[in-house]
């Protein structure tokens, strides 16, 4: 029996892992239409496809993808094991600033599902300008094979870092340095080498719930969509995030990088 359920783990995996290249291709070819606005070279997209925007349910042509953007900036992690892809694009110089979180599902090399927080002006701590300066300040190497971590690790760290919000006694294990860049507030400005990501325990109870992952094991690095509570009154539920994780080793030896992406129901929730 023990056996039967491990083989059915083992096909179930196989059946949902893809290559990199794939993933590259559904990212690029992503980036390309959230630029142009159109969605006829999207080819990548299923005919079931469900797309969600700020945990809201709308269609390619309803959503912000068919309008035309100009990216700054942007940056990619790939997931083989569960076929997905992560972006984060920063359009600081568009007319209308963003940050913007993409998740991407794909089956049979087609893009079934899209998970996407689009955060501008009256979200969390937004500014588009200091997200673009630190995050480009910021290095995100491929780490060789040799110092890569097991992506259930990289995944743990950043599940302790979430934990520790609402249990301040969770072991989070940061690195030196460690700097978070929070919409376009930034933790480290003065480059000054240290753990500068630590978070205060929120007022109990509280879980930011509903986690998704996007985990890549070359890059080291986790994307986390959730609910957080707590930040916006009118859904205590919690508000869509995402907190984008660079796990290291060596040196470091922990998270790294923080980036969070939070959407306020209400201009400038915040308590």
């Amino acid at each position: 029996m023990i056996t039967s359920f491990v083989l059915l783990g083992l096909a179930a995996r196989a059946l949902s892992e893809c290559t990199r290249e794939v993933l590259i291709t559904a990212s690029n070819a992503y980036i390309s239409a959230q630029s142009s606005g159109s969605l006829t070279t999207f080819n990548t997209l299923s005919a079931n496809l469900t797309y969600l925007e700020n945990n809201i349910t709308v269609t390619p042509s309803t959503s912000l993808l068919a309008t035309p953007i100009k990216i700054d900036f942007n940056r990619t992690i790939h997931d083989t094991v569960l076929c997905r892809t992560y972006i984060e694009l920063t359009a600081a110089t568009n007319p209308h600033p963003y940050v913007i979180s993409t998740a991407l599902y794909l089956t049979d090399d087609k893009i079934t599902y899209v998970d996407s927080v689009v955060a501008d002006a009256g979200d969390w701590a937004f500014n588009a300008t200091g997200h673009l300066t630190y995050t480009k300040s910021e290095s995100w190497p491929s780490i060789p094979p040799s110092a890569q971590l097991p992506r259930a690790q990289i995944q743990a760290a950043a599940d302790a870092y979430l934990d520790s919000w609402g249990n301040g006694s969770v072991p989070v294990p940061y690195g030196t340095p460690c700097a978070r860049l929070e919409g376009g507030s930034y933790t480290d400005t003065k480059n000054s080498g240290k753990n500068t990501c630590k978070m205060p325990e929120f007022p109990k109870p509280f879980y930011a719930g509903n986690r998704r992952y996007i985990v890549d094991v070359e890059m080291g690095a986790v994307a986390v969509f959730n609910d957080f509570p707590f930040i916006e009154k009118t859904k205590p539920a919690g508000t869509p995030s995402v907190n984008f994780v660079r796990v290291e080793g060596g040196s470091v030896g922990g998270i790294r990088y923080v980036h969070e992406n939070t959407v306020c129901a209400t201009r400038n929730c915040g308590r």
